[in-house]
């Protein structure tokens, strides 16, 4: 890999004014690409029928994000047209019409961009997705976790190297707030608990989208950070394109891992993850940008001196183009 490694965390389920909605972190996301191989977290670069993925990022999910700063396992980034056999469970709880516009989906991808479907589950039990909010962070939980074992046990064995899950989400998963980009993500939560039970049991990358009942698309005008939610009737397209490149998970000394990392970047007020904790202890320089979220997790707080800050992350780029002799694009 030629590139130098950096890491962008930014959390899920917390209301982060950039990354906290549809995929507003892409464009970014995008710009430190160019200078960097990125580490980052789906949710900054999923956005609905768009994706911000290439193959100069690792798409990794939270709990194998976590898992890799903590110096559990490696990652053996993609090469320009390496791909994975994707997997995909549904919940039998989506309705048939719902489910159609889903199937659709996949046919399209394959015959547009040549995504690789191995197989298809379906549970024999709705899922039962419960969601809740507290204290300014979504969170959540399901009935019938088992169900989702079950089906990604059966997709591993046919060949399956990522699982994609789509869950049915009832209608009191709308929130208006969110849908003006002032809010945080009601389902961010509940996304991050059913895939972290797929990659925690079987260390393979994986990504949620969720079924609505409404696939309508709006025709509202709407803040842009959202407008990507608005024109799509599922959310299947960007979880598969960023599967299908997503990394292979390793030992430790078998491909990438925290030592290879120059930087982990998160918002200034989010530092109480795993992630960043572990970043302490192994000696990972952390750098934090000024990224409001409803968390106020400081470095005063826990005693965190950051390696640099930053007021906007367009600063923060460029310093680090300038600061390791890079050629501005």
């Amino acid at each position: 890999m030629n590139k130098p490694i950096i890491a962008i965390s930014v959390p899920t389920g917390i209301g982060a004014d950039i990354g906290g909605y549809a995929g507003d972190f892409g464009y970014l996301a995008r710009e430190f690409a160019k200078y960097f191989h990125l580490i980052i977290n789906p949710n900054a670069v999923n956005g609905g029928i768009f994706s911000a993925i290439n193959y100069d990022m690792s798409y990794l999910e939270g709990h194998l994000f976590d898992s890799f700063f903590e110096g559990k396992i490696a990652i053996v980034p993609k090469k320009p047209y390496e791909t994975n056999k994707i997997g995909i469970i549904f919940d039998c709880a989506i309705p048939k019409n719902v489910l159609n516009v889903h199937l659709n989906t996949l046919s399209a991808l394959k015959m547009v961009q040549g995504i690789d479907t191995i197989a298809i589950e379906y549970t024999k039990k709705p899922i039962g997705v419960e969601l809740e909010i507290e204290n300014n962070i979504s969170y959540g939980s399901i009935k019938n976790p088992d169900e989702l074992i079950i089906c990604a046990e059966k997709l591993i064995k046919k060949g399956a190297e990522a699982v994609a899950i789509v869950c049915y989400f009832s209608e009191d998963s709308e929130d208006e707030n969110y849908s003006n980009a002032q809010g945080i993500d009601p389902i961010g939560g509940i996304e991050a608990v059913i895939s972290h039970l797929i990659t925690k049991n079987f260390l393979i990358p994986s990504a949620h989208a969720p079924a609505f009942l409404d696939i309508d698309i709006s025709e509202k005008i709407e803040n842009p950070k959202v407008s990507s939610e608005l024109i799509s009737s599922t959310y299947l397209p960007c979880v598969m394109q960023g599967l299908s490149i997503a990394p292979l998970v390793a030992d430790f000394n078998n491909g990438v891992n925290y030592k290879d990392v120059q930087y982990l970047i998160v918002p200034y007020g989010a530092l109480g993850s795993s992630a960043v904790l572990s970043c302490v202890k192994n000696n990972v320089k952390i750098i934090t940008v000024k990224n409001k979220t409803t968390l106020d997790v400081t470095k005063d707080k826990l005693n965190i001196t950051p390696y640099m800050e930053f007021e906007s992350y367009e600063e923060c780029l460029s310093t680090l183009i300038e600061k390791m002799g890079l050629i501005k694009i």
